[in-house]
């Protein structure tokens, strides 16, 4: 018999990836892979990279009307504004610095700016609609409680890519061991 019990060998940080457990129940992080942008003791945020809406950004900001590109849902919170990360430094004056290579906000008119130069570079930027975040301590006791699977140093061409269709079941196939086959368990255990 398996052993799926586990422990977190890695702590979050600016630039972690959170791998849900199998079973969380949970509307917005069932199955999902979320991208902390910061951690801190004072809390924790970051963008969930494997929920999407069901419209191109072109339908969101009239600016992009001729560019198409998908946008994710990043969380519960703030469900009424678009953000962004992205991968053109100081491209984007008044971004902030995640980790090597990834960066949050900025001049959004730069954004369009760069874009309409080089439509290519929208493949370095990523919007959401709305962010998760935790309180103080908050994250700390969902990773006692074995809901999240730490991985640190996140690749940023993945993190931009919003084209994987099942990051969850890749990332935990390449975690290998019980992890690969808890990638195979089915949503709902009764269904097994």
């Amino acid at each position: 018999m398996i052993d799926f019990k586990f422990e977190n060998s890695n702590q979050p940080e600016k630039g972690s990836l959170l791998i849900s457990e199998p079973f969380l129940a949970d509307h917005y992080f069932a199955r999902s892979v979320v991208f902390l942008c910061d951690h801190n003791e004072s809390g924790s945020f970051g963008f969930v990279l494997n929920n999407y809406i069901d419209a191109e950004l072109n339908e969101i900001v009239g600016e992009f009307s001729e560019l198409e590109t998908r946008v994710s849902i990043g969380g519960p919170v703030d469900t009424s504004n678009l953000f962004f990360i992205h991968g053109l430094g100081d491209e984007v004056p008044d971004s902030l610095m995640i980790t090597e290579g990834l960066y949050i906000g900025g001049n959004f008119e730069s954004v369009k700016k760069v874009i309409a130069e080089d439509p290519t570079k929208l493949n370095s930027i990523r919007f959401f609609i709305g962010y998760s975040a935790w309180d103080q301590g908050q994250l700390e006791g969902e990773l006692k409680e074995n809901s999240w699977i730490v991985i640190n140093d996140a690749d940023a061409s993945m993190v931009l890519d919003t084209n994987r269709e099942d990051i969850w079941k890749q990332m935990m196939e390449e975690l290998g061991g019980k992890f690969k086959i808890m990638s195979t368990f089915p949503m709902n255990p009764a269904d097994n």
